[in-house]
């Protein structure tokens, strides 16, 4: 799940935040990096058990009706289908999920009003009207029920993104990207297949968490080299205006283009371009495009750089 542009991303803001405060502690720096993709996981994961717990609540919702003094026939006879979900029903099932949930220590415990609201948001919807009176009623139908719902309600949502962000300041970046991470894990799930099969590890192998921190501790040791070389490719007015998000920007990508012999430059330009355009702003990204591709072009000149 942690893939290499949220490694990229991650990497970014520990450097950031550690030339800021003047603290060089490579130690701790890795230390924070993993911590923070470990969180970033634990997002993933809470997204999933979002779903259960407002499946959950909807549920004790219409019990309760059915046991009030004089309940309504529509009160006795509510429709089930949003309850009984297959996909839900089929995660929550799941003992491996649980497992999952505990090892992360992960829970909704403590935000029953959140949980409450994202229900409203979603039984409030037109989507979940035409799902209740649609004929179809299988498997298939209650997962792009789901995925449906994730991508339009859930995702971008105002309200959700700022209870995520006051509940950890380690998520204020990683909503969104999570969030595509969750909707590719909807979709996979499987009628005949463990809801497990669906879910994404951590790393999907041992070199994505190599790479993050050999690409940490490239940056780090290096700083005074790769900053040289900028500065060789800057004016004296740049020199001395050069914001230091870009600075960090160019230092990181230079990392991972002289660290990693199979990795094309043009994959990490194209990263740290995109990565710029989010961190930096669009007037600067031709300014740190050039730069890199000046750099790149003489070192490949030069016999310093030996790949594509």
């Amino acid at each position: 799940m942690v893939n290499r542009i949220l490694i990229r991303i991650k990497v970014l803001q520990i450097v950031y935040a550690y030339y800021q405060n003047g603290n060089g502690n490579l130690q701790s720096a890795e230390n924070d990096l993993q911590f923070s993709l470990k969180k970033s996981y634990e997002l993933y994961l809470s997204f999933l058990l979002l779903l259960i717990e407002v499946t959950h609540l909807q549920s004790q919702i219409i019990e309760t009706k059915k046991e009030k003094y004089i309940p309504t026939q529509e009160e006795l006879n509510p429709n089930m289908r949003f309850v009984n979900n297959r996909v839900i029903a089929q995660l929550a099932a799941d003992k491996g999920f649980w497992q999952l949930i505990k090892e992360n220590g992960i829970s909704w415990d403590n935000d029953e009003d959140f949980v409450k609201r994202v229900l409203e948001l979603i039984l409030s919807s037109d989507l979940y009207a035409e799902y209740l009176e649609a004929e179809e009623d299988s498997y298939e139908h209650d997962l792009q029920f789901w995925a449906k719902a994730f991508k339009q309600l859930i995702c971008d949502n105002e309200m959700i993104e700022e209870h995520l962000e006051d509940k950890s300041i380690f998520w204020n970046d990683d909503v969104e990207i999570i969030e595509s991470f969750v909707l590719k894990t909807i979709k996979r799930f499987k009628e005949t297949q463990p809801a497990t099969s669906a879910l994404q590890p951590m790393f999907k192998g041992e070199e994505d968490r190599t790479f993050a921190i050999k690409l940490l501790r490239q940056t780090f040791l290096k700083k005074e080299e790769y900053r040289e070389l900028i500065g060789r490719y800057l004016t004296n007015w740049e020199a001395d205006r050069i914001a230091h998000i870009d600075m960090v920007i160019l230092q990181i990508a230079l990392a991972e283009i002289f660290a990693f012999p199979t990795i094309h430059t043009s994959i990490s330009m194209n990263e740290y371009i995109e990565i710029a355009k989010y961190y930096s702003s669009p007037k600067k990204v031709p300014f740190i495009n050039a730069i890199l591709e000046a750099i790149i072009r003489d070192a490949k000149r030069d016999h310093k750089l030996l790949k594509e």
